[in-house]
């Protein structure tokens, strides 16, 4: 039993650009099916390699696989779809499945416009996956398909989707592979180290309306802070990695949980050797305040903020619980702690001016976070604002979902003058950091990791990889009225399919909404202590 593990060859000029980022779905998919038995699995990764389809197309032909497996978010949809019909034109009997959140909710459109996967696992992939493998390998497949939970597929012209599989509860027994991984490949620019992004807990209790990830994972899980480390010990010992990014939308929500594992990493003595990031919320920074002094001393050097928005309005909109007045003081906790803090702002709602792009950039001076990300909206197809600006998304080019390109046209403002809008800011601001603030930010390792940032910034402003800028033809504001974005106009968009899907967080939210607001507020500060005592 030969399976085949492939990463699309997909690049948008977002975040790679601060280096090349292993994927960790193929280690710990292949852990998983290590652990049961199935050895001869290959790893093929054509986006840290670049590889053309005519590349991908040599490497597969020498294979004999009985399973090809690709995975995609929304952006990279396309060129999964396109991996497994060159999978299956060169290996007609094997079976060809696609995972992903992407496939996991809009599986009827993905199925419909690509006959040729075999497969969809929704959800989780790890013992989904098993199963799948278990059921062709005893050469039940297909007869047996109806019987697996959590996957979608064609039947007799008929798309089918079984019964969701229920979420990995035991995450502790989930022991990745990570050297079916190129170690040498991932490198992370600002640190000029090799990087990783391990797992410590899945899923979000938080119902933000332009966020997906909590829908995903359905509920929340952590795992044991000390396996954490096990796993981060061992990335360091035998593939030299010195940097890690803990892929958790919000690693920070079990505080308990979050304390131990820092505490574990300063007992093995692992922050002489690896420093380390997270994406986290504003409210969890000014909880911990007492803490960041600890969590700087466990190796924590870069925290990316989800400030997301500078107007009120639009984090109201977003379903942030905070204010603006929070973010300015969680960036300055940070930053007092010795961290390096990056703001984050979604901008490109329809409507979005110049003024508010303005008022951003105004913020991201008065906040003085150490670095600021402006993201371009991006209208997830299953997402709650999704549906609620349904009528004004008129692109459905899943290619272009990437953050960097505009999606929605906002009503005072043409595509092409929000990208000039937004890349005058990253000009004003990362010049202004560059000459007046970067050189003098101290001394040790949180000056290096600012000048590292830059270097990465730079880098990719040269190379016109930044944004995707080369691909779309801007070059400064004399440019912005002739900007293509290249969006394929037949591309259409089916409604994303949920049937059974639940998600634990989203019934909290429904059930928080039919609660009248002066119960609310009566009940919301006591009933958050009480949860908070029985998470920690």
């Amino acid at each position: 039993m030969r399976i085949v593990l492939i990463h699309p060859n997909y690049h948008s000029g977002g975040a790679e650009i601060a280096g090349n980022w292993p994927p960790a779905w193929a280690a710990y998919l292949t852990g998983s099916l290590k652990q049961a038995g199935f050895h001869d699995v290959r790893f093929i990764d054509a986006m840290t390699n670049n590889l053309s389809d005519d590349a991908l197309r040599a490497m597969l032909a020498v294979e004999d696989p009985d399973i090809v497996g690709a995975t995609a978010i929304t952006p990279s949809i396309y060129k999964a779809e396109s991996v497994l019909r060159i999978a299956k034109e060169l290996h007609p009997d094997a079976v060809t499945v696609l995972g992903g959140i992407h496939a996991t909710f809009m599986y009827q459109q993905v199925l419909t416009e690509a006959p040729w996967i075999d497969a969809i696992v929704r959800g989780e992939g790890e013992e989904i996956l098993l199963d799948l493998v278990r059921c062709i390998d005893e050469r039940r497949w297909p007869a047996d398909r109806h019987a697996i939970n959590g996957l979608a597929f064609t039947d007799a012209g008929q798309i089918v989707a079984t019964a969701a599989a229920p979420t990995v509860k035991d995450l502790d027994a989930i022991n990745p592979d990570w050297s079916i991984l190129e170690w040498d490949k991932y490198k992370y620019i600002p640190m000029n180290a090799r990087v990783a992004i391990p797992n410590m807990a899945r899923g979000c209790p938080f119902t933000c309306s332009f966020c997906s990830q909590w829908k995903f994972w359905r509920d929340y899980r952590i795992r044991d802070p000390r396996k954490v480390v096990d796993e981060i010990e061992n990335l360091f010992k035998t593939h030299d990695v010195r940097f890690f990014i803990l892929a958790d939308e919000e690693p920070t929500i079990n505080r308990k949980k979050f304390i131990q594992f820092c505490e574990e990493l300063i007992a093995r003595g692992l922050p002489k050797h690896i420093q380390w990031g997270i994406n986290t919320r504003v409210t969890d920074i000014l909880r911990d305040e007492a803490y960041l002094p600890l969590y700087r001393k466990a190796g924590l050097i870069h925290v990316s903020l989800g400030t997301e928005a500078a107007a009120q309005m639009k984090l109201d909109r977003f379903n942030k619980e905070t204010k603006v007045a929070d973010n300015k003081k969680a960036i300055r906790l940070l930053r007092e702690a010795g961290i390096v803090v990056e703001a984050q702002f979604i901008v490109g709602l329809e409507n979005e001016t110049a003024e508010t792009l303005e008022e951003t950039y105004r913020m991201a001076m008065d906040w003085k976070p150490d670095l600021a990300n402006w993201s371009m909206y991006t209208p997830w197809p299953f997402t709650e604002l999704f549906r609620e600006l349904s009528d004004k998304v008129e692109v459905f080019d899943f290619d272009k979902y990437n953050f960097v390109t505009p999606i929605l046209k906002p009503e005072a403002m043409e595509r092409g003058e929000l990208l000039d809008r937004v890349m005058n800011n990253y000009r004003r601001f990362y010049m202004y950091k560059a000459f007046f603030s970067y050189p003098w930010s101290g001394s040790g390792q949180r000056r290096r990791y600012l000048l590292g940032c830059l270097k990465a910034f730079l880098k990719s402003g040269f190379e016109r990889k930044f944004y995707d800028l080369g691909k779309v033809g801007y070059w400064g504001p004399q440019s912005r009225k002739k900007v293509d974005f290249h969006f394929d106009a037949n591309r259409t968009a089916v409604p994303a399919r949920a049937g059974e899907w639940v998600a634990a967080a989203d019934g909290t939210r429904k059930a928080m909404a039919r609660i009248p607001v002066s119960a609310m507020a009566r009940g919301t500060n006591g009933e958050r202590m009480d949860a908070d005592h029985a998470a920690h």
